[in-house]
């Protein structure tokens, strides 16, 4: 029992790392879209993102294997939820009609 008790709170924070990396994603993604500048977004969030994910599993597990699985399964869990409450692609977003804009010019 005490086993799984000291596997909580690495599972937990693994949650909370993954809501912040899968919100964060969602973010960046809905504003990097129609930016001018969406190679910064994009390259800027995932420096922050993996950043702050390694950081803290690292702090989080103490180097234990232990607590690293189950810190890594409550990321995946938080994929999950986030993918699940995040609703579909997005879909006003039509690759083809930058494609076909410049196909007309010529």
């Amino acid at each position: 029992m005490t086993v799984v008790l000291n596997l909580v709170a690495p599972w937990l924070s693994g949650v909370g790392l993954g809501v912040f990396f899968f919100v964060g994603l969602w973010w960046t993604i809905h504003r990097g879209v129609g930016s001018r500048h969406a190679a910064l977004w994009f390259a800027g969030s995932t420096l922050v993102r993996i950043g702050v994910a390694l950081a803290g599993m690292y702090w989080s597990t103490g180097g234990r294997w232990e607590k690293l699985l189950a810190c890594v399964l409550g990321f995946i869990v938080a994929r999950v939820l986030v993918t699940r409450l995040a609703g579909p692609p997005l879909a006003s977003v039509d690759p083809t009609a930058r494609e076909d804009s410049h196909a007309s010019e010529s």
